[in-house]
């Protein structure tokens, strides 16, 4: 079921009525583990079978890795992997694999006979996989012990507000939240949990949903470069709000159970440079690929060209990881290509609070967000010759866009940009909704958005493909 659908309406306020009646928090737990089964059936409940198997691996794996000797602590982690990227690549990629072999031979001129199954691809596989790859990583190199409790560990696995698109959780940081002895969220938890859900619904239904169909002319009909443009802007729009609003909701769904989920977004589209953009934008999967991959590469340990290296296939399986299709690849390895260009002219970013907007890095921000919007064409695109069409029509010259499609992206991308100003704290802003008057007629104001702009049954998220 979707975040923004009737179903979760319902579902959402019964699981939350139950969970409070239950005092303890063991019944708690399992209470969650039974809601985040039924959550994820709703789509398919034959692929629960593999949400179990890769936590049935895992927990035997880590719990056999505490008394075992290194060379068998290799062996198990080994076991953890092969199982967990054997359903990932089997259920994701196989079928692209093997076109792409094909292909390969048919320039050759061969005519291959390969087997081609079309497989369904289970919702949110590669988001519960690293998760559940990361706390045995952990657990192998001595950061955590292994948890004993195999309702805990099943719970941390497909725990359902962020199941499906994420964060990424660790180990770390949601088993002890987990784990506790008791857990209830207070009047403070409930409210700004309901307001985050309100906004992220908002960011949906009311920026993703709103253009979407301009985005869809956009790209399977180019016009001139109007349209190209206005196309491109609007696809930055529609996967910012889509991703950044179920991020939202799923971290304000958690947190009226009493757990706190890491932030995946911190206003990226104001970021000065690439490597800022990176630090801000799904910063989960950012922390994953930089601790479970390019570290393990080597990170910039060993100069400068062994860097760029790391920096490449890190961003290359990065875009491998959102999709079976060579665009994500050309997705991925265009960034790659800014960062690697950004280390070697010097540029780096620390990690933290970013200082508020300033006249003077306007220009700097405004090329970041072009250079990050010329690469969701490729993100976007079905194949190479829907972006190639979208790039040519960018370049024509020639052709316009109904002036309504026009102010309706200059509309949502001024929200948008407020809306960032103001998870910002920026002190203009902040002076003006200080006065609970204010902030209340402004969070009125999403809710009469999310009602106008909703449809019927809820549009499907973008990042529920991955």
């Amino acid at each position: 079921m979707f975040f923004n659908s009737l179903q979760y309406a319902a579902f959402l306020p019964v699981v939350w009525i139950v969970y409070r009646v239950l005092r303890r928090v063991p019944q708690q737990n399992a209470w969650l583990l039974l809601a985040s089964y039924v959550f994820y059936g709703f789509w398919d409940w034959r692929f629960l079978g593999l949400i179990l198997v890769s936590t049935a691996v895992d927990y035997t794996v880590s719990r056999l890795m505490r008394p075992a000797a290194e060379p068998l602590r290799k062996q198990l982690l080994l076991v953890s992997l092969v199982v967990n990227l054997g359903l990932l690549v089997t259920f994701k990629y196989f079928g692209f694999f093997v076109e792409s072999t094909a292909s390969l031979l048919r320039t050759f001129g061969l005519e291959p006979n390969l087997p081609l199954l079309k497989i369904l691809l289970p919702v949110g596989i590669s988001f519960y996989t690293f998760q559940t790859i990361s706390y045995t990583f952990d657990v192998f190199r001595r950061r955590i012990e292994p948890e004993e409790n195999p309702v805990t560990f099943a719970l941390y696995v497909p725990y359902f507000p962020q199941l499906v698109a994420g964060p990424i959780e660790r180990a770390q940081h949601l088993l002890p939240q987990i784990q506790g002895e008791r857990r209830r969220a207070d009047e403070h938890d409930i409210l700004s949990g309901l307001r985050l859900i309100l906004v992220g619904l908002f960011k949906k239904v009311a920026i993703a949903d709103a253009v979407a169909p301009l985005v869809a002319k956009s790209f399977n009909s180019p016009g001139g470069s109007v349209s190209a443009a206005i196309g491109i802007l609007a696809f930055s729009l529609q996967i910012y709000g889509d991703f950044s609003g179920y991020t939202d909701i799923a971290r304000g769904t958690s947190r009226l159970f009493g757990i706190e989920l890491i932030r995946n977004f911190r206003q990226p589209y104001l970021s000065r440079n690439i490597t800022e953009f990176w630090r801000t934008w799904h910063i989960s999967l950012s922390n994953w690929l930089h601790d479970y991959l390019y570290v393990p590469l080597g990170g910039n340990r060993n100069g400068a060209l062994s860097t760029y290296r790391n920096l490449m296939l890190t961003m290359l399986i990065g875009g491998l990881w959102h999709g079976a299709s060579w665009t994500f690849v050309v997705w991925g390895g265009l960034h790659g290509l800014y960062l690697v260009a950004e280390r070697a002219i010097g540029v780096s970013e620390h990690r933290g609070v970013r200082p508020p907007i300033r006249a003077g890095q306007l220009p700097s921000k405004l090329f970041t967000f072009a250079l990050v919007s010329m690469t969701w064409v490729f993100f976007r695109a079905d194949d190479f010759g829907q972006a190639m069409d979208v790039f040519r029509s960018l370049f024509s010259g020639s052709g316009g866009l109904p002036i309504e499609d026009v102010i309706l992206v200059g509309v949502i991308a001024l929200e948008v940009l407020l809306m960032d100003l103001y998870a910002r704290r920026q002190p203009a802003l902040m002076k003006v909704l200080q006065y609970p008057v204010v902030e209340g007629f402004a969070y009125g104001m999403l809710a009469v958005g999310v009602i106008v702009w909703s449809g019927g049954g809820g549009a499907q998220f973008i990042y529920f493909q991955f």
